[in-house]
């Protein structure tokens, strides 16, 4: 189980690293611009830069992984980059469900194995410092 963390962390870490830097300066041909709701979703998130502050996180977060460094946090970082590539593809681009499937995937099962890190996430009553 230990190897298949390893790897699935590294394997994950890497899409996110790569298509992250992809976003900030492109070296991979993106291809045709996909027609409809999900085109013109694309299409305003290019505009707005938005997809430049995306393509950032989805880079440290992958980076995170790679590194072994902070894996939680990056594991946090692409959850909700995750859930929004999962949801573009299962309401506007059908053809991207099997890559967000196997990503979510990973991510779950990264997540389970790192479980005792997240834990205080889900205590019902939070503790505080005191100074």
């Amino acid at each position: 189980m230990k190897v298949a963390t390893i790897i699935l962390r590294i394997l994950l870490g890497l899409v996110f690293l790569i298509f992250g830097l992809n976003k900030l300066h492109t070296f991979f041909p993106t291809g045709p611009m996909p027609t409809g709701a999900a085109g013109t979703f694309i299409g305003v998130m290019i505009a707005t830069k938005y997809f430049a502050i995306i393509g950032f996180l989805e880079a440290l977060g992958g980076l995170f992984l790679v590194g072994n460094r902070f894996v939680p946090l990056g594991l946090m970082i692409l959850a909700p980059i995750i859930v929004n590539i999962f949801l573009t593809g299962l309401l506007m681009d059908n053809h991207g469900i099997p890559m967000a499937g196997a990503v979510t995937a990973v991510w779950l099962f990264l997540f389970w194995r790192y479980k005792n890190n997240f834990m205080p996430l889900f205590e019902s009553k939070a503790k505080t410092i005191d100074a």
